[in-house]
């Protein structure tokens, strides 16, 4: 039976998106602690991960975008000790709780249909080489690359300048029979055998078939979104279109997602009958480049009418707004952007460039980031902030960063 499509207004969809995402809810005034991290990832189902450093490794900055300051080794107990999160590539390399490793044992099993060429061609020229790494793991126990003495290609520039030993490894690690027991501090991966890090109970849950995991994925990215296209809900999970779509008509069939027409939106969208409908959002965040709330930049610039590229691998004349650059969420809007960098040898959260979006107040907006500037460069244990002067903010901010 065709269900008629509910009509949304843009703002409404707006804050039911931030609402899923977490942040329609006040900050824990008191401290924050494991019970409201593991309640945040279970909300998300996906913490992106990168390696980028030169302000924080980024799955630390969604808790602090949305609880404010936490102490992060609380966040590393729920992988590394506690076992609630586990590593896997979902959206990017990601952490997620444990209750969907399951519905991920499908791609597993088609690793050379869904992993990169270099993996799938190390095990069809050398099987015998990545027999003999997860042999090796089995017999001697958790391994890092960098114990596998391997010639390290020569491709200056490379971001993926694997050896044979890390692309065994991450073989291994995509088709689950290995997964992370650990990070170095230097964030290196220690891999072992999945069976000997998840829980029994994980380990030994049924896989679904194929098509009840995807449709179980896409109702967990529905509940994470609010509201969502279908490029929206494949995108949060990397999943096939083809695969999402026909996941979304059975899930409307049965009255887990509905339609609804947004306005503004060149295109049908369906809503989470469990999202909240929150009637404002008095947010206050500075973003990861990688937060599941702006990583796909179609749905930003559809939801915020903010247009948001990352320019780490653009040269850095051609940048134009920096390397590292966070969005700044006020209420329920983006309304500015800074490019950030922790300079731990000097003690000071940078702010390299601060640009304002058309239509706010630049007093109210360095006002309310100066704060939050402040809030982060305390849990970062830094000093104090120091605002360069690139940037049609960048005065106003450094007047409200003094002032305060």
């Amino acid at each position: 039976m065709h269900t008629p499509a509910e009509r949304l207004p843009a703002a409404a969809a707006r804050r039911i998106a931030l609402g899923a995402q977490g942040f329609a809810d006040p900050r824990p005034a008191g401290p924050v602690g494991t019970r409201q991290l593991k309640r945040m990832v279970d909300r998300l189902a996906v913490v992106q991960i990168d390696s980028v450093n030169v302000l924080s490794r980024s799955h630390y900055l969604p808790a602090f975008s949305r609880l404010g300051p936490y102490p992060r080794p609380a966040l590393d107990a729920l992988a590394w000790r506690r076992r609630d999160l586990f590593e896997y590539w979902a959206h990017e390399a990601s952490f997620l709780p444990v209750r969907l490793h399951p519905c991920l044992r499908w791609k597993m099993a088609a690793a050379e249909e869904h992993a990169w060429g270099s993996m799938v061609r190390l095990q069809r020229e050398r099987p015998g080489y990545v027999a003999e790494v997860f042999d090796r793991v089995r017999d001697g126990g958790a391994l890092k690359a960098s114990q596998l003495l391997e010639p390290r290609p020569d491709r200056p520039g490379t971001m993926w300048n694997w050896h044979a030993g890390k692309v065994a490894l991450e073989y291994l690690f995509f088709t689950g029979v290995l997964t992370a027991r650990s990070r170095t501090a230097g964030f290196e991966r220690v891999y072992d055998l999945t069976e000997r890090v998840l829980p029994p109970e994980v380990v030994q849950a049924p896989t679904p078939d194929r098509a009840d995991a995807i449709r179980e994925l896409v109702s967990t990215a529905s509940r994470a979104l609010g509201v969502a296209t279908e490029k929206d809900l494949a995108d949060y999970f990397r999943l096939r279109v083809a695969d999402t779509r026909a996941a979304i008509a059975e899930l409307v069939d049965a009255g887990e997602l509905l339609p609804v027409e947004v306005a503004g939106w060149d295109r049908p969208a369906w809503l989470d009958p469990r999202a909240r409908r929150p009637r404002r959002v008095r947010a206050r965040a500075l973003l990861t480049p990688f937060d599941s709330l702006v990583w796909e930049r179609p749905r930003v610039e559809r939801i915020f009418g903010f247009r948001y590229r990352i320019e780490i691998y653009t040269p850095a004349a051609k940048r134009v707004h920096g390397y590292y650059v966070l969005p700044f969420l006020l209420g329920d809007a983006l309304v500015a952007r800074v490019d950030l960098k922790a300079d731990r040898q000097a003690g000071v959260l940078r702010v390299q460039g601060a640009y304002a979006e058309p239509g706010g107040d630049p007093v109210e907006v360095s006002r309310e980031l100066a704060a939050e500037l402040r809030l982060m460069a305390d849990w970062m244990e830094l000093d104090g902030v120091a605002v360069a002067e690139r940037g049609d903010l960048a005065g106003d901010l450094a007047a409200a960063v003094l002032g305060g």
